[in-house]
């Protein structure tokens, strides 16, 4: 793993895992992180962190864009769960998945959080149409947040479950990596995750803002500290490689968190 401030690692040759299509996708999507917009730039730096046989988790997954990088590069001796409660973006995803011939990985119309149950999702619309990439749990946020921008949201029920049971049901061997993006509500997805980072020790990747935690009363920094103090990972964002940071950056809103 190549992080500046810790020790490299060499990973195996990633594409002797997938298949031809998987690395299609893979390729394109890279291509277009490297561009910039709309496929975010830690894409880039993936395969630094998981390799062939690995098991990842893409929390959040919208329509797939870590998902398929993740498949290829854990390819078919490895697993990708990946977890969308939203109705559209669920069937987007399973339909990529499906032409892409992810048999590896398997997806799940699910929320996680902090205790099993059931939550609405508010999914915000603009002229009509919905922004997946925006929709968040209600369930313990004080307002709308950010999403006060939309004229208008739809709710849907989606069920709720905790991350270690998950992992304790699915997942029979470690788990690589977990990716969130989870509109401000990774504090209730770490507080359903204790036993899973304590036995596993995933590398983190999350999406921290203020813009989206303050809606749940959490602030970027102490989810930050949290990680970084009583857990104790390593934060880094990207920036033609993993680097280290003491602390929220202004410019930045993914953060590796690193055992």
């Amino acid at each position: 793993m190549s992080i500046a401030g810790g020790p490299p690692t060499e990973r195996p040759n990633a594409e002797l895992g997938g298949t031809r299509r998987s690395r299609a996708v893979r390729a394109a999507l890279v291509a277009a992180a490297g561009r910039g917009a709309p496929v975010e730039k830690e894409i880039l730096g993936l395969a630094d962190l998981v390799g062939p046989g690995d098991v990842c988790l893409d929390v959040g997954a919208e329509f797939g864009l870590y998902t398929h990088v993740l498949a290829d590069l854990v390819g078919s001796r490895g697993t990708v769960h990946a977890f969308e409660p939203q109705q559209g973006a669920h069937r987007a995803l399973q339909l990529g998945v499906r032409a892409a011939g992810l048999s590896w990985v398997h997806l799940h119309r699910l929320a996680l959080g902090d205790a099993p149950g059931t939550a609405e999702l508010s999914v915000p619309r603009r002229r009509g149409v919905p922004v997946h990439g925006r929709a968040y749990v209600t369930a313990g946020a004080r307002d709308a947040g950010p999403n006060r921008e939309f004229a208008g949201h739809r709710l849907e029920s989606v069920a709720v479950e905790t991350l270690d049971a998950v992992v304790a049901d699915l997942v029979p061997g470690r788990v690589s990596l977990l990716k969130a993006d989870v509109e401000g509500a990774e504090g209730a997805l770490l507080d359903g995750a204790v036993g899973t980072l304590a036995a596993h020790r995933p590398h983190l990747l999350l999406e921290i803002e203020d813009r989206h935690t303050l809606k749940y009363g959490v602030r970027a920094a102490e989810l930050f500290a949290r990680l970084t103090g009583g857990l104790g990972y390593r934060a880094h964002t990207w920036a033609a490689g993993w680097r280290p940071v003491a602390g929220i950056v202004d410019t930045e809103r993914n953060y590796l968190f690193s055992p």
